[in-house]
């Protein structure tokens, strides 16, 4: 199924993470993944729960885009994904959390396998969006994580999906970050108007 995108959101996003949740995902990598790849694995987590990488984005991601002792993502135009309109996006660098930078240190310190993208896989030198997807479901089911869903119930393992991550950092940042308004998620989202995060989020805010 393909992701979401700016161009077809016309709903609210439907589940969502909470920090902890996250947590145990990353967790859980370290229990069912092979051990080879559990870095890997955590390292692709976290850096799209820090950063609300689209999978298309994601995958696309070369080493060479991490900058200043991998505390900065540099995004060309070419890598960024899903725009509605014809217009080329600007180059964006993404400041990354610390425990982002440590863990993606680590990785590249030990990583099993030498390519110029940043998450190999197995069999080739660049993971597909629906490895990742597959890594996602199987690392939820381990950890149990069922999302929360818009409707106040909660949802299953399989619903899981990168997209989640990203609408689980909107959930974040509008919860359990000081200080951001709605103009600081669409910019961490990226997406082209302050009308496509209204739209989107604007039922996550907690009272």
């Amino acid at each position: 199924m393909p992701e979401t995108t700016d161009s077809k959101v016309d709903e609210k996003a439907k589940v969502w993470l909470h920090p902890e949740q996250v947590e145990e995902l990353r967790n859980a990598v370290y229990d069912c993944r092979p051990s080879y790849l559990q870095q890997r694995d955590d390292s692709l987590i976290q850096l799209m729960y820090d950063t609300c990488l689209r999978v298309g984005e994601l995958v696309q991601v070369g080493v060479e885009m991490l900058r200043d002792s991998n505390s900065k993502l540099y995004l060309p135009a070419e890598v960024q994904k899903d725009y509605p309109n014809e217009n080329t996006p600007d180059p964006v660098t993404l400041s990354l959390s610390s425990d982002t930078t440590r863990t993606l240190s680590a990785y590249l310190n030990s990583r099993w396998k030498d390519t110029e993208s940043l998450f190999p896989s197995r069999s080739a030198d660049r993971m597909s969006a629906q490895a990742v997807r597959n890594m996602l479901h199987k690392v939820a089911e381990t950890a149990e994580v069922r999302p929360y869903r818009i409707d106040g119930t909660r949802g299953e393992p399989e619903e899981v999906t990168p997209h989640t991550l990203r609408h689980s950092v909107a959930y974040r940042m509008m919860n359990h970050e000081e200080g951001n308004r709605l103009y600081d998620v669409r910019n961490r989202l990226r997406h082209r108007s302050i009308q496509t995060t209204e739209r989107v989020y604007d039922h996550m805010q907690e009272v």
